[in-house]
């Protein structure tokens, strides 16, 4: 198995159609470089744990942000619209473990399933949790996570326990040590539902003309409401996450292809290269030339590195 690429496909629903290991071993870990490219706005049935291995990161779900710091980590619940990204230019690492929860739990009937997976399922308060190396049952988890991971890197004989074991110790430790949390109001549910509809429509048609009023309509909203949506879950506007969403597609296409700048432009929806160029400088914090050249220079770097 070892580090699986990671990606952001999502199906009608908003729902990540990555597969997250195999139907036999449902379990993948990955090693994002945030410095280079953040995890987009997703989410997806498996839970997953994170940790941040060098750097600083702001880890957003349930609609709130979360900084974290190196040494620091977060679990995400299932279902949970959830993005990260680095905070700040230097190099920022993270290390993650997304699993579905069969994997720990077993048949729904069973005493993992009944007294730990379907707790933590049903504790709809619990979206995200925080995990610092201060707190004792905290640790726990963290150490879990980093012995799955690296079992999960690895692929010694017989990986597939460790990684097994690894989670399991980490769905005791959260549902022994996090106070239940408050099961969220109807509204909360609605908005979280329509948010992954609305975020769908723009990840299919990012490269068009988009309105508020467009994106509004294709969850059936008022522009008002949509906006409001949009605040409540992801601190955001819906123009604003248009805009953000078409820089990150544009820093894909520059670092992993060979188009001219003004199509990569013009495919992720910006009509006025001008604008673009500002846009990607006012988020990128470089020219998209700029960016190309730092991708090509780190590219080098590595397969220099690789050779040695």
């Amino acid at each position: 198995m070892a580090l699986s690429p990671c990606g952001a496909k999502i199906d009608s629903q908003g729902r990540e159609l990555i597969s997250h290991g195999t139907a036999s071993f449902p379990a993948a870990c990955y090693d994002d470089d945030l410095s280079r490219e953040e995890v987009p706005w997703h989410w997806h049935e498996e839970m997953e744990a994170a940790l941040v291995a060098k750097g600083r990161a702001v880890f957003a779900a349930g609609g709130k942000s979360y900084p974290l710091e190196t040494g620091q980590g977060i679990f995400v619940n299932s279902g949970v619209v959830h993005g990260v990204q680095a905070e700040g230019t230097g190099e920022c690492r993270l290390h993650s473990i997304v699993f579905h929860p069969r994997l720990v739990g077993g048949s729904l009937d069973s005493v993992f399933w009944q007294d730990y997976i379907r707790p933590l399922l049903e504790d709809g308060g619990t979206k995200a949790v925080i995990l610092e190396e201060e707190i004792p049952w905290q640790k726990d988890v963290l150490t879990a996570l980093e012995d799955a991971w690296q079992a999960c890197v690895q692929e010694g004989p017989g990986y597939e326990f460790q990684v097994r074991e690894g989670l399991s110790r980490i769905v005791y430790f959260l549902a022994a040590g996090r106070a239940p949390q408050s099961r969220p109001s109807a509204k909360d549910l609605r908005d979280g539902e329509r948010i992954k509809i609305m975020l769908q429509y723009i990840q299919e048609h990012f490269g068009e003309h988009l309105t508020m009023e467009d994106v509004a309509a294709s969850a059936s909203l008022s522009p008002s409401e949509c906006l409001r949506c949009f605040h409540s879950t992801i601190g955001s506007t819906p123009i604003q996450y248009v805009k953000h969403y078409r820089i990150q597609r544009a820093a894909r296409l520059l670092a992993g292809s060979h188009m001219k700048i003004v199509d990569i432009g013009t495919e992720c929806g910006f009509q006025e290269m001008s604008y673009f160029a500002r846009a990607f400088r006012e988020i990128k914090g470089c020219t998209p030339s700029q960016y190309r050249k730092k991708a090509e220079e780190s590219r080098r770097k590595e397969t220099h590195a690789d050779a040695e």
